[in-house]
């Protein structure tokens, strides 16, 4: 229980920052609230930025003008959130979510799905299922394998299993992956405005993501260059000044604002949400 009233006093200390206007975003308590952050980093962030990245084509800006703010939830590209549960698979969902926005623009279908498809499939591919995966070497095993299973043909265990991929239950597929310039927000912005959801790692190991509830989530001590969690770009827009990126998590509903976080955007690639943004051509 000591964890649990230590995490409660240090979001109410930082609360008390946000009502004197010295902090742009209010943190709550959460189903983490028992977990210590180090913790929560060991189970959920499974994001593993390796040396031997899977190249894919480079990200070309589009030349046009950008609209001040996109959400492509609007737009019905974006399925609800999900839950990962307590395993490392964030890249699984990042990348899922990913496809389900191409597909969607290409078909007009929403379709959800599988990440535990991913999961259990792509170890040959460098993925480790709960332990941690890329998400360019998702989109790889997928093109690879020449589909991806729909969710509820395969639905998610939050664990590591045998791998059922069934062909006849395939609900998208995609030809290859598209890397956008490494740290360059620009480029992320011209892509989230033009292909759709894009797929990015952040660092979110700080109890203030742990904890984040509303607002414009912006850490001085967030690393641009360790990432660890992998998370999808639905959008971007400004509120009360602050830019921001709007981000779909994988840890439900009751975290974020509804499972969502907006993050600092032009504050120097923070967090490293532009680091290595990726998505599946289809």
């Amino acid at each position: 229980m000591k964890i649990y009233f230590d995490n409660k006093k240090m979001i109410e200390e930082h609360n008390a920052k946000y009502q004197k206007g010295l902090v742009t975003y209010t943190m709550k308590m959460n189903h983490l609230g028992d977990l210590m952050n180090h913790e929560v980093i060991s189970m959920y962030n499974g994001f593993r930025r390796d040396n031997t990245p899977v190249n894919g084509a480079k990200y070309v800006s589009s030349g046009k003008s950008l609209p001040a703010s996109v959400d492509w939830r609007t737009k019905g590209a974006v399925t609800p959130i999900k839950d990962q549960g307590q395993c490392g698979s964030c890249w699984a969902f990042s990348a899922v979510g990913s496809l389900e926005g191409q597909h969607f623009l290409k078909t007009g279908k929403l379709v959800s799905l599988s990440e535990q498809n991913l999961v259990d499939c792509s170890g040959s591919y460098g993925n480790e299922g709960c332990n941690g995966g890329l998400m360019d070497q998702a989109f790889q095993y997928v093109k690879a394998n020449g589909g991806l299973d729909t969710e509820s043909s395969y639905s998610y265990t939050a664990s590591d299993g045998r791998c059922k991929y069934n062909p006849a239950n395939a609900g998208a597929t995609c030809t290859g992956n598209v890397d956008i310039n490494s740290g360059d927000e620009n480029s992320l912005m011209d892509a989230v405005a033009n292909v759709g959801p894009i797929s990015v790692a952040i660092d979110a190991g700080h109890n203030s993501f742990q904890f984040y509830s509303t607002g414009v989530y912006s850490e001085p001590e967030c690393s641009s260059t360790f990432l660890d969690h992998g998370v999808l770009a639905v959008g971007y827009g400004t509120e009360n000044g602050q830019d921001y990126w709007l981000v779909k998590n994988s840890w439900g509903t009751v975290w974020g604002e509804s499972g969502y976080i907006k993050m600092t955007r032009n504050k120097s690639n923070q967090c490293g949400i532009a680091t290595t943004a990726s998505y599946p051509t289809v």
